[in-house]
């Protein structure tokens, strides 16, 4: 590529970086693995005479304890040459470096290389992500890339004006005052960066953002404001309480006159100096919330989207507060990293919404049936993110598949594997199979149907695994009892409650359902008999896995709260016990079924 003129190489030294490890740089090559899953990550600083890492992790030996190669071994010279990133999803394939000896003595086989560049534009180097197999980058990873090598150079500047100060002892006092500032600001990108990345809902995202700035820029308030459809503004809320005026205002439209519409509206930071000036161009409504919240000064930063903004950003302080232009280019990066962290977090709950919606659907609309009562609850996990395959089912037979027996029901309850949108289809499919194989093996009993289940699951590839109970009831002429036949696949035994309250775990069960296993013994029927006022609960294990008791405790803390409780109303009392055995905060999704005989 010829020699880098003296000027850039100059510069590369100014940094004071050299082939040693440096622990700043060292943690943007880390985070370049974390964040791309890469096993090699380096920050490279080219010169004339070939390459050093002061970051670096991954590199196999000779080259970790180098930490330098020749000029002949750079791929980053070409982002250097052409100030341009540089992306190669094949190395051996790609003309510009197929001949490149760091493919066999480095093992490049996919880079990904991004400038880092100092004050005046020059480059200094790359911040470069490195596989060892061929590599297809995703548009999202190098997004992340550029933006790491972004807060990379601003860390380089930053050492490279730390020297120049320490040239300059004539100013030393306010020049070191300044760049300390400036290098908390840089780490607060870097932390940004890091914290960011990991957040998938919007209460993280806010509660993200108002922890980073805190420290550094000592707000008295953060908040977050959203465009939405139809030209509206939503404020998220926070839950702590501490603003009440996000409820007053939560809601408002983009044209509105406010600060924080205006900064969305035309795409620029609104700096607001004083509670005259608000007064002054915006409306009482912005005037009261400013105040409410003992403002003296604020900063609107629109959240870049791909098109039009994502919303705002709000800083604000209970005294003046000078924006200079090192602060608002660091709250611009900060909004960046803000407005990824709150698509990624709309996408997550855009596709939780539509899990939830399916799996909602998919939950039984309980039949009428004459000497029973039946109450079903289906309460999701606290934690928004998750979505499972918890279900319940209860369906009548028709007598002509039942050999004449017309009043036979058929109850399930199970668990599919995973918490996620699969997790979810699954549920749907298995419980429509199970429906299928009773009506196909009529008159043959709840394990027969099951095993019918298995098989198809096994020969149709659906991976469904899990745990399940399949019951079928029938009522014993002229006594009001129902007998009740089942087959438990592994699932949490169910509770029966005698009329007289004594507690009975229905506890024979066989092997879990996973395809792949060896075929066990054959699936088997019991029956027990249930006396009228005798209460019947089926429920998944969410009900019963608590972090401070072990499930055999948790269960008979449920069957004895189900006896004293035994002649309430059920839907009330499925309530009562879910919030008793759970509490608000349940980790898991719960699905309770319950049923009592009524007599005839």
């Amino acid at each position: 590529m010829g020699g880098p003129d003296a000027e850039r190489v100059a510069a590369v030294h100014e940094t004071g970086l050299s082939a040693t490890a440096d622990a700043g740089m060292d943690r943007f090559a880390r985070l370049v693995s974390d964040l791309l899953n890469v096993p090699v990550a380096l920050v490279s600083m080219v010169t004339d005479e070939g390459q050093f890492f002061p970051g670096m992790i991954g590199l196999a030996e000779p080259w970790a304890t180098a930490r330098r190669t020749p000029l002949s071994h750079s791929m980053c010279r070409h982002v250097v040459a052409d100030a341009a990133p540089l992306v190669v999803d094949d190395t051996r394939a790609d003309p510009r470096t197929q001949d490149s000896p760091a493919i066999e003595d480095l093992g490049v086989n996919g880079y990904a290389g991004a400038p880092l560049t100092d004050t005046d534009g020059q480059v200094l180097g790359a911040l470069c992500a490195i596989d060892t197999r061929p590599r297809q980058w995703t548009a999202r990873e190098l997004r992340a890339l550029e933006d790491l090598a972004a807060a990379c150079s601003a860390e380089l500047r930053l050492r490279v004006a730390s020297r120049q100060r320490e040239s300059a002892r004539a100013q030393a006092g306010e020049l070191a005052g300044r760049l300390r500032i400036a290098l908390e600001r840089s780490q607060l990108l870097l932390r940004a960066a890091d914290a960011l990345s990991g957040a998938t809902s919007l209460a993280d995202v806010r509660r993200q953002v108002r922890d980073l700035v805190t420290g550094d820029l000592k707000p008295v308030y953060v908040g977050l404001v959203l465009v939405e459809e139809q030209g509206r503004l939503r404020r998220l809320v926070d839950a702590t309480g501490s603003a009440p005026m996000e409820e007053r205002f939560e809601n408002y439209r983009l044209q509105d006159a406010w600060p924080t519409a205006r900064a969305a509206r035309e795409n620029r930071t609104i700096t607001i100096h004083s509670a005259e000036e608000l007064s002054g161009d915006y409306d009482a409504d912005a005037v009261a919330a400013f105040a409410s919240l003992g403002l003296s000064s604020a900063v609107c930063v629109p959240l870049p989207g791909t098109v039009l903004p994502l919303g705002t950003l709000v800083l604000g302080w209970d005294q003046p507060h000078d924006i200079d232009i090192v602060e608002q280019a660091l709250l611009s990066s900060l909004a960046g990293y803000t407005a990824r962290a709150v698509e990624r977090a709309l996408f997550v709950d855009s596709r939780i919404e539509a899990a939830r919606q399916m799996q909602e659907a998919l939950l039984t609309e309980l039949p009428a049936v004459p000497g029973l009562e039946l109450a079903a609850l289906y309460r999701p996990a606290s934690d928004g993110e998750l979505v499972g395959g918890d279900w319940y089912d209860a369906y009548q037979l028709p007598a002509a598949v039942q050999g004449g027996r017309g009043d036979t029901l058929a109850v399930s309850v199970g668990d599919i594997t995973g918490h996620n949108l699969r997790a979810a289809a699954l549920m749907g499919q298995a419980r429509s199979m199970l429906r299928q194989a009773d009506l196909d093996h009529a008159g043959r009993g709840p394990a027969r149907s099951v095993t019918a289940f298995e098989h198809a699951n096994q020969h149709l590839g659906l991976t469904v695994s899990g745990t399940l109970f399949h019951a079928h009831l029938r009522p014993c002429p002229d006594t009001g009892a129902w007998d009740l036949t089942y087959a438990n696949a592994g699932h949490p035994a169910p509770l029966v409650v005698d009329p007289d309250g004594t507690v009975r775990r229905l506890d024979r069960h066989g092997r879990l359902v996973y395809p792949g296993l060896p075929a066990g013994p054959a699936r088997k029927d019991h029956t027990v008999r249930l006396a009228p006022g005798s209460l019947l609960l089926l429920y998944t294990d969410g009900l019963v896995e608590e972090r401070r008791d072990d499930i055999d405790t948790a269960t008979h803390r449920v069957g004895g709260f189900l006896a004293r409780h035994r002649h309430d109303r059920l839907p009330g009392l499925l309530d009562r016990l879910a919030d008793h055995a759970a509490g608000p905060d349940a980790h898991d999704d719960i699905a309770l079924l319950a049923l009592r005989v009524t007599g005839p």
